[in-house]
């Protein structure tokens, strides 16, 4: 199927979901399109190349301040956001509650950066404090509005995807100041609207932050390939994990490879751990790599 009718149809996306469900036979199906769907509703203009994911070709807004000028889009209407609450609808529909559906929200900072451009938006966190904040406010408000309302139109959660938070871009001290409290009220207000678990994605080198999230009132957190498993059950012993198979592996590595990975990290990382990949799994990944993470998680869990 062509990647711009899934981004862009929702009954591709369900179909494309639940075909894929019916092959590897994991445990989620995803109602998600691309990072760039809130800014876009938010009057960025979208690059959409012919075989990958679309990118921002002219941001939304060029200074801070000017977010005073945007409104809250309403995820009905607004650009691309109908298309994966009819894609929750739909996968919800078929599968009911025998399999989780997922639905993606932006993190404050994540949208930021979609916003304003990463580089303008890391120099105002210096240069315009205020402003800076105030922006984080407003992309922490449209996260919970399109989030609660993917949890009205059928997805059991929503998956926080906030790679920008990472200490690969951000310093660990900005994250505990600024964007801690606002992922906790995103967090807190995706409970209230019954969503039974929160789970937060920041790719990259989280141990220095690990040991904040559940003050954010994070449930599962995402782990990428470069944080070791053991560390982070230490760091955190009471959340549920999830990752970390380097993500290119899917490319350039044999199945037995796959599978001697996942062993390893679920040796590492005990109880309490879902096995995925550590970020997404590439477009071009092989089918036979991504059976073999599947069959690696249900021979380990049949031994327990």
């Amino acid at each position: 199927m062509p990647l711009n009718r899934y981004l862009t149809d929702a009954t591709v996306l369900a179909q494309c979901q639940l075909a894929a469900l019916e092959r590897y036979r994991h445990d989620a199906v995803f109602a998600l399109l691309d990072v760039n769907v809130e800014t876009e509703a938010l009057g960025s203009r979208l690059r959409f190349p012919k075989d990958g994911y679309p990118s921002v070709e002219h941001f939304a807004i060029e200074h801070p301040a000017a977010v005073a000028e945007l409104e809250i889009p309403d995820p009905g209407k607004a650009g691309r956001m109908p298309v994966l609450l009819e894609a929750a609808r739909l996968l919800r529909q078929r599968l009911e509650d025998r399999v989780l559906v997922a639905g993606c929200v932006l993190g404050p900072m994540t949208l930021a950066c979609q916003l304003l451009g990463a580089e303008r938006a890391l120099f105002a966190a210096v240069d315009e404090p205020e402003a800076f904040e105030r922006l984080l406010d407003f992309a922490a408000d449209v996260a919970v509005r399109f989030g609660q309302a993917q949890l009205e139109a059928g997805a059991h959660l929503c998956v926080v995807f906030d790679p920008s938070a990472s200490p690969a871009v951000v310093p660990p001290a900005l994250f505990r100041e600024l964007l801690a409290p606002r992922l906790r009220r995103l967090c807190d207000a995706l409970k209230r609207k019954g969503s039974p678990v929160t789970w937060l994605h920041i790719a990259g080198p989280v141990e220095p932050i690990l040991p904040l999230y559940p003050d954010c009132r994070v449930d599962i957190a995402n782990i990428d390939y470069c944080v070791d498993a053991k560390r982070a059950r230490a760091a955190v012993p009471r959340l549920c994990l999830d990752g970390n198979i380097r993500s290119l592996a899917f490319v350039d590595s044999e199945p037995e490879d796959i599978v001697a990975a996942c062993l390893r990290v679920l040796d590492g990382a005990g109880p309490g751990f879902i096995l995925s990949s550590g970020c997404e799994i590439p477009l071009e990944a092989r089918p036979e790599c991504v059976q073999a993470l599947v069959d690696a998680a249900k021979e380990r869990s049949s031994q327990l």
